[in-house]
C-alpha cells in the first residue's frame, strides 16, 4: 500500500464517511462536492469542450432524453471514443468532477472522451439517467462513428448505469460497443451483498446503509432488482468484454464479485481486479496515488485490446464538435 493509498484513505475516513452516516441533504453534498473538487489541467494536444443539451426533434419536455456534457479530444481527433458516466449515488457529480478519470483515460488510451452530464435524482428518478445514456451512445453512432470503435466506462452508480446500457442496448438490438470499464460499479440497489454488512467499518468512504437510504431517490415507483436498474439481475449473454475493479474493503464490492461470476457463467470474457486495501473508484485518484495511475494503464490496455481503431473518424469528428472550448 502506498503512502498516498494511506493519506487518502485516512483523510475519506476524516471527512468523507462521516457525511454517509448523516440524513442525506442532496443540495449540501452537491455543494460539497464541487467545492472540493481538484480540477486536472487540460492534457497537452488535447481541447476539452462543453456539448450543449441536445434532444431528438419534436422533443423538448424536460422529461425527455437529454445529451449533454463535456468532450476531451485528441487534436485531429482519436481513432476510438469512450463514453464515460460518472458516479455520485445518481444524485451528485457531473463530468468536471471526474476529470482526473476520463483525462488520464483520454491520453492513455488514445481516445476521445464524452463524459455524459445526465439528468440526476430526485429530480430525475429512473429512467431518466439510462435514457440519456442510451440516445447519447445512439448519437454517437448517429454520427458516424463505429460501435466496433466505442467503449462505455463508468464508476460506482456510473458504472452500474454503463452496465444498465449495454444490457439495455442489447435488448433493443443496438450495436454493442467493443467492451466496457466498470469502476467500483453499483449494481445491486436492493443492496443485498453480504459485502456491505461485512465491509461496514473497513470500507472508508460509505457506511454500510447508506446505499439503501440513497437508492430510494433513483428508484422512484420502480422496484430494486429490475435488471435496468440494478443490472446484477440481468441477463448477461451476448454482452462484449468487460473490466472491472473494485477494492477489497468497499462495503460494494459483492456488486463487482457476483456481476464476474454472472457474467463469466453467461460466457461474457471478464477482466477483474480486487485492490488490496483501496478505496471506492480509487483511479480518480490519479495521478497523485500510484495505484490509480497503475489502473487507468491497465484499463487503457483493455480499451486498446477490445476496441478497433476507426481510421476515417479523426476529421468527421474534429469538424463535427462545436468550436467553444472550456477553460
Amino acid at each position: 500500500m502506498s503512502l498516498q493509498n494511506k493519506l487518502i484513505c485516512w483523510g475519506l475516513r476524516r471527512r468523507f464517511l462521516p457525511e454517509t452516516r448523516k440524513p442525506v441533504d442532496v443540495a449540501r453534498t452537491r455543494a460539497l462536492t464541487e467545492k472540493r473538487v481538484w480540477l486536472p489541467p487540460v492534457p497537452k494536444g488535447w481541447q476539452l469542450y462543453a456539448q450543449p443539451e441536445q434532444r431528438e426533434q419534436g422533443q423538448g419536455g424536460a422529461d425527455e432524453p437529454s445529451v449533454r456534457g463535456e468532450w476531451l479530444v485528441r487534436e485531429g481527433g482519436a481513432p476510438r471514443t469512450i463514453l464515460y458516466l460518472h458516479g455520485g449515488g445518481y444524485y451528485f457529480c457531473s463530468p468536471r468532477t471526474h476529470r482526473a478519470i476520463t483525462f488520464g483515460l483520454a491520453t492513455r488510451a488514445d481516445a476521445d472522451v464524452f463524459s455524459l452530464d445526465y439528468r440526476l435524482a430526485p429530480e430525475h428518478p429512473f429512467p431518466a439517467a439510462l435514457d440519456d445514456a442510451l440516445a447519447a451512445y445512439r448519437r454517437l453512432l448517429d454520427e458516424g462513428a463505429p460501435a466496433a470503435s466505442l467503449v462505455i466506462a463508468g464508476d460506482s452508480a456510473g458504472g452500474g448505469l454503463a452496465l444498465a446500457t449495454l444490457v439495455a442496448l442489447r435488448d433493443a438490438g443496438d450495436p454493442l460497443p467493443g467492451g466496457a470499464l466498470l469502476y467500483s460499479p453499483w449494481t445491486d440497489l436492493a443492496c443485498t451483498g453480504a459485502s456491505i454488512r461485512a465491509n461496514d467499518g473497513r470500507d472508508p468512504m460509505f457506511c454500510g446503509d447508506v446505499f439503501a437510504r440513497i437508492a430510494s431517490m433513483y428508484l422512484g415507483a420502480t422496484r430494486a432488482t429490475h435488471p435496468y436498474v440494478s443490472p446484477l439481475y440481468a441477463d448477461f449473454h451476448g454482452l462484449p468484454p468487460l473490466f472491472l475493479l473494485a477494492g477489497s474493503t468497499e462495503t460494494l464490492l459483492d456488486d463487482t464479485l457476483r456481476v464476474a461470476e454472472r457474467a463469466r457463467a453467461a460466457g461474457v470474457s471478464v477482466e477483474c481486479e480486487i485492490g488490496r486495501d483501496l478505496p471506492h473508484i480509487w483511479p480518480i485518484y490519479a495521478p497523485f496515488m500510484p495505484e490509480a495511475r497503475r489502473a487507468l494503464d491497465a484499463s487503457a490496455r483493455f480499451v486498446k485490446q477490445v476496441s478497433a481503431a476507426d481510421v476515417t473518424a479523426r476529421a468527421r469528428k474534429a469538424a463535427a464538435l462545436p468550436t467553444q472550448t472550456v477553460a
